[in-house]
């Protein structure tokens, strides 16, 4: 991933094709291939595997050439049909994650790494903080606009990142969130209530904290944007920072001691922790 280099990395494009991506590919035509040796071998056509679990002959061929992630009721529905025991319905995780962009799979192999992870979001709730609702309603306004298995495969992505929350030993994650960012109501009112019982529930945790940065501020240090650093475990810092069409990792030692700096100043002019949580209170408080 070259996470240890210097300077900004391109890690991935908003609006890249699931194609371009190489390793993506490889996954699914070797899922491909595992589907089309179980059906050879029982002697099947792909036009009556398709009749056998209720799809086109087409979308049978589009699997075995790589061409499609299939779904897990394919995966499934084909194990049986094929009397594979459990062979391709076992790929069910393999699939799921080739799905998911290139760089939705470099972020979260960092945060994997991540003994820590602080947050500054400005437009929106940060990734690893939204409901499927609120993540489903971003990628639905995006311009061009997504398919809706595009959609899906975005927010299952993004959802995936969330098992950070839940990992052992678990990383010590801080958020920095702008008020605004609490009262925008992107998807509509429920959609944003849900959100802000989410945030919540979340800033219960004891290896997690959230901030809020209140609107009123007349020094704020977070105005170039929002930023991401992950601490991992050999010692080294990672920044990330997204922009309208690229997502970049910073490694380099100038770069982060400034995003670090900028992220220490942010954190001091927020309101505490325990302040934040009866902030977001009060907004949904407002939301009823």
């Amino acid at each position: 991933m070259g996470a240890t280099g210097q300077g900004p990395q391109q890690v991935g494009d908003g609006e890249e094709p699931q194609s371009d991506d190489e390793e993506s590919t490889a996954v699914l035509r070797t899922v491909g291939k595992v589907i089309k040796m179980c059906r050879e071998r029982q002697g099947m056509t792909q036009a009556e595997l398709g009749a056998a679990i209720r799809y086109s002959e087409e979308q049978v061929s589009s699997v075995e050439r790589g061409r499609r992630a299939p779904k897990p009721a394919f995966l499934e529905a084909a194990d049986k049909a094929l009397e594979a025991g459990g062979l391709i319905a076992g790929l069910q995780k393999d699939v799921e994650e080739a799905r998911y962009p290139k760089k939705v799979r470099d972020l979260k192999k960092l945060e994997a790494q991540a003994v820590e992870i602080c947050a500054y979001a400005n437009h929106h709730i940060h990734g690893l903080l939204q409901t499927p609702e609120y993540a489903e309603a971003l990628y639905a306004m995006r311009r061009p606009t997504y398919t809706v298995e595009e959609i899906d495969r975005h927010v299952a992505a993004r959802m995936a990142r969330k098992s950070v929350f839940e990992r052992v030993p678990t990383p010590l994650l801080s958020f920095v969130q702008e008020e605004v960012t609490l009262r925008r109501p992107l998807g509509g009112r429920m959609v944003l209530r849900r959100q802000l019982e989410h945030l919540l529930e979340i800033g219960t945790l004891r290896h997690v904290e959230i901030q809020v940065m209140p609107t009123d501020r007349e020094d704020h240090a977070g105005m170039s944007g929002s930023l991401q650093l992950l601490k991992l475990m050999d010692g080294k810092t990672v920044g990330h920072s997204e922009a309208q069409l690229h997502s970049y990792l910073i490694s380099g030692t100038r770069d982060i001691q400034v995003m670090e700096m900028r992220h220490g100043m942010i954190r001091a002019q927020a309101l505490t922790p325990r302040e934040s949580l009866t902030f977001i209170e009060k907004v949904l408080g407002e939301e009823t």
